[in-house]
């Protein structure tokens, strides 16, 4: 898999969504689209993202020939990517770069960066759209977490260079994970990567919100989350930092 097919536009709605409809065409990759604006920028459970002239927007079009299920596995997969690339693009690393499950990029405690992952059966097989936006230059002011750039932190890469960082980092890792047959190995290089064991955090799934302590992840790469001594299994939530 050669990720050298990068499409950069000047604005797009969004670049998961143009991906999606790349892969609705026909498209079937690997295919990069860059931009340096999003107007309709999203984030998880249907959070709208800022999108920054100067910060990374940038989607992978990828098809797999596995269960639309496994297609999760992604979101660690590519924080593993976008952490060793930070660490290559920026060489030193931001003192405190760490992953939050499931797709949060942190600079200590505060949000950098995050990953969405979209996928649609096609054809019979999985076209999946990787997501990735950082904050480079500027960060957004959020109503419920701090934010930051990796300007503040000494690093301000132009976006086109820190995707090349990031796409040589997918390539190697995606080949690791095997489409799931090797996600052991991702999974502990994630853990290798991410929040200390016993950092408090809370999960809000909708129906509840529970606060505990980082247990790490389960085989499949569910949260495990102590809660007052029972290990609770998530597959599903917003993560936060509990302070």
């Amino acid at each position: 898999m050669i990720f050298d097919r990068v499409e950069r536009l000047a604005a797009v709605d969004s670049t998961n969504a143009e991906a999606l409809r790349r892969a609705q065409s026909g498209e079937r990759g690997p295919l990069w689209i860059l931009a340096d604006v999003q107007t309709a920028g999203r984030g998880r459970s249907g959070r709208g993202w800022t999108s920054e002239t100067g910060n990374l927007h940038a989607s992978l079009l990828v098809t797999l020939a596995l269960p639309q299920p496994l297609a999760y596995q992604l979101a660690l997969v590519a924080g593993v990517a976008v952490f060793d690339a930070l660490g290559a693009a920026t060489y030193p690393a931001p003192a405190g770069l760490r992953l939050k499950w499931p797709n949060d990029i942190l600079i200590g405690d505060a949000k950098a960066g995050g990953i969405l992952i979209e996928s649609s059966s096609i054809g019979g097989r999985l076209a999946a759209v990787i997501g990735i936006g950082l904050n480079i230059v500027a960060s957004p002011s959020l109503p419920d977490r701090p934010a930051t750039h990796l300007a503040a932190h000494g690093a301000s890469p132009e976006p086109g260079v820190l995707l090349a960082a990031i796409a040589a980092s997918l390539e190697t890792w995606l080949a690791v994970w095997d489409e799931g047959r090797g996600f052991a190995t991702v999974r502990q290089a994630w853990l290798n990567r991410a929040l200390p064991i016993g950092e408090r955090l809370s999960i809000n799934t909708g129906p509840e919100r529970v606060l505990g302590t980082f247990s790490g992840l389960d085989p499949d790469g569910a949260l495990l989350l102590d809660v007052d001594g029972d290990v609770r299994r998530f597959t599903f939530g917003d993560v936060s930092l509990a302070r």
